[in-house]
C-alpha cells in the first residue's frame, strides 16, 4: 500500500497539479483558439433561440402578424439545428487536447514505474503501476474531455442566454441571477472536500486490491501457518475503510445534489412567482416566454451538466492527475499482526514485511526482514556449502532479506530449510546455486566461490530443481539424461525405479517415447525433474519446494532416493516430514536464523514449534 501526503481539503493536490496543467495548456494555444471560435457560434445559437421565441410572440402572434411570428420561430429552429455542425467542430478540436494528455500520462506512469524498479529493485515493486497505466489514465482522459466540453458549453451558452435576458428586460436578471449564483457557489464550496474524499476512496480501493493480491498468492502459506484469520481481519479492516471512504464520498455527493437543485430549479420557480412583479415593470408576455426558453432550453441544462461534470469528473481528474504526476508515493507500513488466538502462531500474515511473497516470478523475493545467523554449525575446508557473513538486499535502500548469515553444510549432509513464504528460502538456494550474487559476504560450494562463475562450471558443482519443474519436448530418455548425457540405459532404468517413475514411463510408452509437457500433471513433471537431478554428477542438489505437487508417499520416496545418491542435499521443506528426515534444519524467521537437528530446532525456535504444530494438526511441545 502507498500513500501520498495530502491536505484534507485537496488544496495540496490542486497546487501540485496546477503548474503542469498550465504548461500543458500554454503549449496548445492554437487548439484552444480554434475551440473558442467554434464555441462562439454556440453563444449565438443560445441567444437566437430565446430571442426568436420572444419576438415571435410580441411582434408576431400577439400583434396579429402570423407570418412574422412564424418567421421568428424559423430563426429559432435554424439556431437549434445549427448546433450539430458546431458540436462536430468542437469534437474535432477536442482530440488535439485529450490525446496528447493521454500520451503524456502514459509516459509519466511508465517512467515512474521503471525509475522505482531501477532504484529499489524487486523490493520497490509498484503494484499500483498497472492501475495508473490503464484505468487511471483512461479516467483522466475521459474526465478531462468531459470537463472541456461542459465548461466550454456552459461559459458560451450562459453568455448567450444572459445576454438574451438582458436584451429582453434587465429585470429578468434580477429575478434569475440570485438563486442561480447561490446554487453555483454552494456547489463550488463542495469541490475541495469532495476531491479529498475521492482521493481517500481511490487509496482505499488500491490498498484493498493490493491485500487481496498478496493473500491470493499466499493461500497455501496461510493454511499451513494458520495465519488465515489474521489475513481475514486485515482484509475486513480494509473493506470497512473502503466502505467508510465511499460513504463520505456519497455524503458530499448529496450536498452537491442539493446545490444542483438550488441552481437548477429555483430560477424557474422564482421567475414564475415574479410574473406579476415583472408585468408591472413592463416585461411583455413574449419576453417572459423567451426568459423561460433561455432557462429551460439553454442555461439550466448547461449548468446542470457543468455541476455534474465538475462534481464527479473534476474530482476524479484532480485525484488521478495528482497520483500520476504528483510526488512519488511513500511506502505505508503495515500494522504488526497479532498472533492468532486459536492457533497461537506468531507467523506473519501476508502484507507483513517478514511474510511477503515473490511478486514477479522466482527471481523476485519481497521479504524485507533481515535473517541473521552468526554461528556456523559445521565447517572447514571440505564443506559442501559455506556461507560467510552473506547479506542480500534487493535495492540499495531495501532492508536485507539475508543479513550476515553464516552457514556450513558438510559433504553428504541433508539440510532442510523452513520458514514462512517470502522469508528468504528461495533466495538462499539461488545464492548457493550461483544464480544470484550476494550484496556482501562469500558463498562457496565445494570450496569454490560461486559468484561470477561461468554457467558450465556451476553446472558441474550443483543442480537446482525449482518448484515449477521444466520438461521439454523430446523423448523420456532425453529429458532424464539432460544433465548427464553419458548415462546409459541401465542408469536411466535405475533412476526411474528409484524415483517411482516406472508407471509414468510405461504409460508414456517407454524411455524412447515422445513427451508432450502439456500432457503431464505438475506432479509428474516434478518426478521427471527429480529423476534428471538424480542422474546428474553434480555433488550438490538444491530442491526449492521441488516436491510440492507430490503426495507424501511419493515425496518421501523421492527424497530418500536423492539422499542415497552420493552428494549433499539441501531441501526447502514443503512438509514437516522433509524436515524430520533431514540431518539438520535451518529455520529462517526474519530475525534470528536457527540451525540444528529437528529436536534442537524445536527447543530453540518458537516459529519452528508453531510450524510443527500446524503441520501435525495440533500444538507442538518442546522435547
Amino acid at each position: 500500500m502507498t500513500r501520498v501526503a495530502e491536505t484534507g481539503d485537496g488544496t495540496g493536490a490542486l497546487r501540485r497539479v496546477a503548474p503542469p496543467a498550465r504548461r500543458f495548456l500554454a503549449r496548445r494555444t492554437g487548439v484552444l483558439a480554434r475551440l473558442a471560435l467554434w464555441s462562439l457560434a454556440e453563444t449565438g445559437q443560445a441567444f437566437l433561440v430565446g430571442y426568436g421565441v420572444a419576438q415571435a410572440v410580441d411582434r408576431g402572434f400577439l400583434a396579429g402578424d402570423v407570418r412574422r411570428g412564424l418567421l421568428w420561430l424559423a430563426v429559432a429552429l435554424v439556431a437549434v439545428l445549427f448546433g450539430a455542425p458546431v458540436i462536430r467542430g468542437v469534437f474535432t478540436q477536442l482530440a488535439g487536447l485529450t490525446e496528447p494528455l493521454r500520451d503524456g500520462l502514459v509516459r509519466r506512469a511508465v517512467d515512474r514505474s521503471l525509475d522505482r524498479a531501477v532504484r529499489d529493485g524487486a523490493g520497490g515493486t509498484d503494484r499500483a503501476a498497472v492501475s495508473r497505466l490503464t484505468n487511471q489514465v483512461e479516467i483522466a482522459r475521459d474526465s478531462f474531455a468531459g470537463l472541456v466540453l461542459t465548461l466550454r458549453s456552459f461559459v458560451f451558452t450562459a453568455a448567450g442566454a444572459l445576454l438574451g435576458l438582458l436584451s429582453l428586460h434587465p429585470a429578468l436578471l434580477v429575478v434569475v441571477l440570485p438563486p442561480l449564483t447561490g446554487g453555483l457557489l454552494l456547489f463550488l464550496a463542495t469541490l475541495r472536500p469532495m476531491a479529498a474524499a475521492q482521493r481517500r476512496a481511490l487509496a482505499a480501493d488500491e490498498a484493498l486490491g493490493d491485500h487481496a493480491a498478496r493473500s491470493r498468492a499466499a493461500l497455501r502459506d496461510l493454511t499451513a501457518c494458520g495465519t488465515g484469520p489474521g489475513a481475514a481481519r486485515r482484509g475486513a479492516a480494509l473493506v470497512e475503510g473502503a466502505a467508510a471512504a465511499a460513504r463520505a464520498l456519497a455524503g458530499w455527493a448529496a450536498v452537491r445534489t442539493a446545490a444542483l437543485g438550488v441552481a437548477g430549479q429555483l430560477p424557474v420557480l422564482a421567475l414564475l412567482l415574479a410574473v406579476p412583479w415583472l408585468r408591472g415593470r413592463g416585461v411583455t408576455a413574449g419576453a417572459l416566454l423567451g426568459a423561460f426558453t433561455y432557462l429551460v432550453q439553454s442555461l439550466l441544462p448547461a449548468l446542470h451538466t457543468l455541476m455534474t461534470a465538475l462534481g464527479a469528473a473534476g474530482a476524479r481528474l484532480l485525484v488521478v492527475l495528482d497520483r500520476i504526476i504528483g510526488p512519488e508515493p511513500e511506502p505505508e507500513p503495515e500494522p504488526e499482526p497479532a498472533p492468532d488466538a486459536g492457533t497461537g502462531t506468531g507467523t506473519p500474515e501476508p502484507g507483513h514485511p517478514a511474510a511477503r511473497r515473490p511478486t514477479a516470478g522466482p527471481a523476485v523475493v519481497g521479504a524485507r526482514s533481515p535473517v541473521r545467523g552468526r554461528r556456523p554449525v559445521r565447517g572447514g575446508p571440505t564443506a559442501a556449502v559455506e556461507l560467510r557473513s552473506v547479506t542480500l538486499a534487493y535495492g540499495a535502500r531495501a532492508q536485507p532479506v539475508l543479513d550476515s548469515l553464516d552457514l556450513c553444510v558438510a559433504p553428504g549432509e541433508r539440510l532442510a530449510v523452513v520458514g514462512p513464504s517470502g522469508i528468504g528460502k528461495s533466495t538462499l538456494t539461488r545464492l548457493v546455486a550461483g544464480t544470484l550474487a550476494p550484496s556482501g559476504g562469500q558463498v562457496r560450494v565445494a570450496g569454490r566461490e560461486v559468484t561470477g562463475r561461468a554457467p558450465a562450471e556451476l553446472a558441474a558443482l550443483r543442480v537446482l530443481v525449482p518448484q515449477e519443474a521444466y520438461v521439454f519436448s523430446g523423448t523420456v530418455g532425453d529429458n532424464l539424461a539432460y544433465l548427464c548425457p553419458d548415462a546409459d540405459r541401465a542408469d536411466l532404468d535405475a533412476a526411474v525405479g528409484s524415483l517411482g517413475l516406472r508407471p509414468l514411463v510405461e504409460r508414456l510408452g517407454g524411455l524412447d517415447a515422445p513427451v508432450r509437457p502439456a500432457d503431464l500433471s505438475p506432479g509428474e513433471r516434478q518426478l521427471v525433474a527429480l529423476a534428471r537431478a538424480h542422474l546428474s554428477p553434480a555433488p550438490l542438489l538444491l530442491l526449492d519446494e521441488a516436491t510440492c505437487h507430490l503426495d507424501p508417499a511419493s515425496e518421501a520416496r523421492a527424497e530418500e532416493a536423492l539422499a542415497r545418491r552420493r552428494g549433499t542435499l539441501l531441501v526447502v521443506a514443503h512438509r514437516l516430514s522433509s524436515a524430520v528426515r533431514a540431518d539438520r534444519v535451518l529455520v529462517l524467521d526474519g530475525t534470528q536464523a536457527v540451525c540444528g537437528t529437528h529436536e534442537e530446532a524445536l527447543e530453540r525456535s518458537p516459529l519452528y514449534r508453531d510450524l510443527t504444530g500446524h503441520w501435525n494438526g495440533g500444538p507442538a511441545r518442546r522435547p
